[in-house]
């Protein structure tokens, strides 16, 4: 099998299987790949069409960012998660992971706060938010090159997320 295949399953693997090892109180870190059960599958729903594949992230840094539509922090963090992102364009990948509420609902926050120019993964069942053991929002997973993942729960701040996204581009 080719490296890049190998290293997307073991990212699709780690995504799946190891990030439930993150603990609500700021996180840990997953490193052991195991097995591809396939618990949130090769894809991801976009809001506003189209689908992600999870293995377009196998190799490179990533932010995932867990929040909800009537989530009254999320959408006060929102211009701070765009303002890091603009920062790392290029360097790290930002991702929002839309929960706990209906599609609708879910347009409608990326319309209020300006973030439709990141994606947005459709988590409605809730699986991808399982996944990485995250029962509440904000949210950020944290996942490096290698596929090795940080949860960390709450708001940042532009400053603060800023910071860590740098850090996770140099590593």
């Amino acid at each position: 099998m080719p490296s890049a295949v190998l290293r997307a399953l073991a990212l699709i693997a780690v995504l799946a299987l190891g990030a439930t090892a993150c603990a609500d109180d700021g996180g840990g870190t997953a490193a052991d790949a195991g097995a591809v059960d396939g618990a949130v599958g090769p894809t991801a729903e976009l809001l506003g069409g189209g689908e992600l594949e999870w293995a377009s992230l196998a190799g490179q840094d990533a932010v995932l960012w867990f929040w909800a539509p009537w989530c009254t922090v999320c959408r006060a963090e929102a211009d701070d998660v765009v303002a890091a992102a603009a920062a790392l364009d290029g360097r790290v990948q930002v991702v929002g992971v839309a929960g706990r509420d209906d599609v609708d609902a879910m347009e409608g926050f990326l319309a209020d706060t300006g973030t439709g120019g990141l994606p947005h993964v459709v988590d409605g069942d809730g699986a991808i938010w399982q996944a990485y053991g995250v029962s509440t929002q904000p949210s950020f997973a944290f996942v490096d090159d290698d596929g090795r993942i940080e949860v960390v729960v709450g708001a940042l701040g532009e400053a603060a997320l800023t910071e860590r996204m740098e850090a996770l581009a140099a590593t």
